[in-house]
């Protein structure tokens, strides 16, 4: 399967290309970057330094992937990297930037849809089939689960973590951590109620589904999980629980939902 470069695109001579991909009109791809399979890069995207990307992404327009950190202790000449899984779509005017110590990685999971003019910050660490709706920015050093949705110009800051399943309202002001399985507004963000939606469609209903509530509305009334029973999504309640924290979890409004 040959690849389809159009005659204005720009590649490094030591960047590595896989099979069937596609780029277009002076898109520029420069030295360290390793595209896999099948990818796809529309007219003026740029993949800078340091990027590795899986199979069947698609890049769209005006996207810049692996640029600098915005970090002013960055010495530009520090080897680092960007990694990116597979099936991922980059919407125009996306941002991600490499990460900032020697030999680092920035990286995104599989699946996951970027939108329009949303960013990502160095050193973020994000999961698999997360959603960046339009203006989202994420700090650096935010770590993301899997299946997180975020609302239009949701901003979080830097060092926060985001629970899998959790969905984040649109202009929400993310301060601290966000809880697995959660909805969140407001700024600062609070948690409102359990992001339903998204844990049925996930496939977590019935009975695992209200061991989440129960959980919840103890984590809201600072009472132990001990007694719970052992579910996946309790499992990995208790073990981001347990997991190192540097900015704290973000509080509750009234809880409400099953």
């Amino acid at each position: 399967m040959s690849n389809k470069i159009h005659q204005t695109a720009v590649i490094d001579s030591n960047a590595i290309l896989g099979k069937g991909i596609i780029v277009g009109p002076f898109a520029v791809i420069e030295d360290r970057v390793e595209i896999g399979d099948g990818c796809q890069l529309g007219a003026h995207a740029i993949i800078q330094p340091g990027v590795r990307m899986g199979k069947g992404n698609v890049v769209h327009p005006k996207a810049v992937l692996g640029g600098l950190p915005q970090d002013l202790g960055f010495d530009p000449s520090t080897e680092t990297w960007l990694d990116i899984g597979e099936e991922n779509v980059f919407r125009e005017g996306v941002t991600v930037n490499r990460a900032t110590k020697p030999g680092g990685s920035t990286k995104i999971g599989d699946g996951c849809y970027l939108m329009n003019n949303a960013h990502l910050g160095h050193d973020c660490q994000m999961g698999d089939r997360n959603i960046l709706a339009s203006n989202v920015a994420l700090g650096g050093h935010v770590i993301v689960g899997d299946r997180v949705f975020f609302g239009g110009g949701a901003v979080v800051h830097q060092f926060c973590r985001i629970g899998s399943y959790a969905m984040l309202q649109g202009l929400a002001g993310i301060n601290k951590d966000i809880l697995p399985f959660m909805m969140v507004g407001g700024r600062p963000g609070q948690h409102y109620r359990l992001n339903l939606v998204g844990m049925r469609r996930a496939g977590i209903d019935g009975e695992r589904l209200k061991q989440v509530s129960r959980a919840m509305r103890r984590l809201r009334d600072k009472i132990p999980l001990d007694d719970l029973p052992s579910t996946p999504e309790l499992d990995y309640l208790r073990a981001w629980l347990s997991a190192e924290s540097k900015r704290g979890v973000s509080g509750f409004f009234e809880l409400t939902g099953d």
